[in-house]
């Protein structure tokens, strides 16, 4: 974030936003974007991981840069543990270094609570966290860290969400029984690994009387790892994860601008930002309105659809990064694996 600008600069800004053209003080027009890098796999100990940056120079420096990592723990749901995906997002204070450690932590409170209570939403919770129905399933912890700061945060922090989400395998599962051993009773018993469905195996011992209830519903009580932790499948229903986009208001004109830098950012009054998910047609996972002023209702429809369709462009654009990332790790990997052979 950029340090205040005065009040001549403010205008200057503004001005070159509403012209007709409007023109940028880096040239780009007002609904194009600054170079995207992404990289996934950048943390080997992670579930899954990205780095992406939003403005970066040539070697790399500059714009705004986040790194995001999940990871995977066992959480006894039967013990009304949280499931699903639980986020947190760390700035670093050479990102913001103009804000008091306690200003600091509101924006990361903030930041969290946006990627938190959006990514979590019942809508979006991947089938495959579920290890043992209402008895245990993975929870997934995602760590998203803006190392810096040079425009559009929220943005670039669901984009690299997205990607380590896209990036994160889980490990399979196997259910585990506990059964009676052969001539004894249940107290006596040992335990065998079977299937999710191994519940009408055969106990043995005396002929089940009526009040023999050793054979109703027999459920599985544990669970064993078939991949080691670097394996596994990608998550179920990737494709749902939310891309977010945010419009910098110009009133009273409704002009509006995509990706703005630090100094646009201090120079637009008012910001629209919203999540999309684009699964099975667009939803709206997410909506926030910041700024002093005010947005005339008959125009918020006419919003949430322009912001709907910058992020389906966002969306599109970064799955075809993604299946690039994809392919290059297959790559990898199989170079990886021909050497060790």
């Amino acid at each position: 974030m950029a340090a205040p600008i005065s009040k001549a600069e403010k205008s200057f800004i503004q001005t070159g936003i509403l012209l007709d053209p409007p023109t940028r003080l880096d040239g780009r027009a007002l609904h194009e974007f600054r170079d995207i890098q992404l990289e996934t796999g950048v943390a080997p100990l992670a579930s899954g991981s990205a780095r992406l940056t939003i403005g970066a120079g040539k070697d790399g420096s500059g714009g705004t840069e986040v790194w995001a990592a999940t990871k995977l723990e066992v959480v006894d749901v039967a013990d009304g543990e949280r499931q699903g995906v639980v986020c947190s997002v760390t700035c670093s204070p050479q990102a913001y270094p103009q804000l008091t450690a306690s200003a600091l932590d509101d924006l990361q409170a903030d930041l969290t609570s946006l990627l938190d209570t959006t990514l979590a939403h019942p809508s979006l919770l991947p089938a495959s966290l579920t290890i043992i129905p209402a008895k245990k399933a993975w929870l997934l912890a995602l760590d998203c860290v803006v190392l810096a700061a040079a425009g559009s945060v929220p943005d670039a922090l669901f984009m690299a969400a997205r990607a380590a989400l896209w990036d994160t395998r889980v490990p399979r599962t196997r259910a585990v029984e506990y059964r009676a051993a052969s001539g004894t009773s249940g107290a006596k018993g040992k335990n065998a690994a079977q299937g999710a469905g191994a519940g009408d195996m055969d106990v043995d011992g005396p002929a089940a009387s009526a009040f023999d209830t050793r054979e109703a519903g027999r459920a599985a009580a544990d669970f064993e790892l078939l991949d080691y932790w670097e394996e596994g499948e990608v998550l179920s229903g990737r494709e749902r994860w939310p891309v977010g986009v945010t419009l910098n208001l110009m009133p009273p004109s409704p002009a509006y601008f995509l990706d703005a830098s630090p100094q646009e950012e201090l120079s637009a009054p008012m910001r629209c930002f919203a999540a999309f998910s684009f699964d099975e047609g667009p939803r709206l996972q997410a909506f926030r309105l910041l700024g002093a002023g005010e947005v005339p209702l008959g125009d918020m429809d006419r919003l949430l659809s322009d912001a709907e369709k910058c992020a389906s462009q966002i969306h599109a654009a970064l799955n075809a990064r993604l299946e690039q990332e994809d392919i290059r790790r297959e790559q990898e990997e199989r170079q990886r694996f021909n050497a060790v052979r």
